[in-house]
């Protein structure tokens, strides 16, 4: 992890954004998070997706390209990967 030391000034400013409630923080400047990103979002650690050891039938070409194309990934993850953003997008057109 890396470490950062922040200056006094820097703990004096967060500490006072800190005490601040809510709805008084001033986020005109922040743009909205696109809602994909929640569905795309990992946490090593807290609620990180479990792999369920289900067998999928695939055709050959298709694994065959993903051990050519996944580089020096496992080409398992490569294909959950892919998986992963289809069903995002899937679920951003529904919403």
């Amino acid at each position: 992890m890396n470490k950062t030391t922040l200056s006094s000034e820097q703990v004096e400013r967060l500490a006072k954004l800190d005490a601040l409630p809510d709805d008084k923080i001033d986020t005109v400047g922040i743009p909205e998070a696109p809602a994909e990103n929640a569905l795309l979002a990992r946490r090593p650690g807290l609620g990180e997706p479990r792999a369920h050891p289900d067998a999928v039938a695939l055709d050959a070409d298709v694994v065959g390209w993903f051990k050519e194309h996944a580089g020096d990934k496992p080409y398992q993850t490569e294909i959950n990967r892919v998986l992963r953003q289809h069903v995002a997008k899937t679920e951003k057109k529904r919403a």
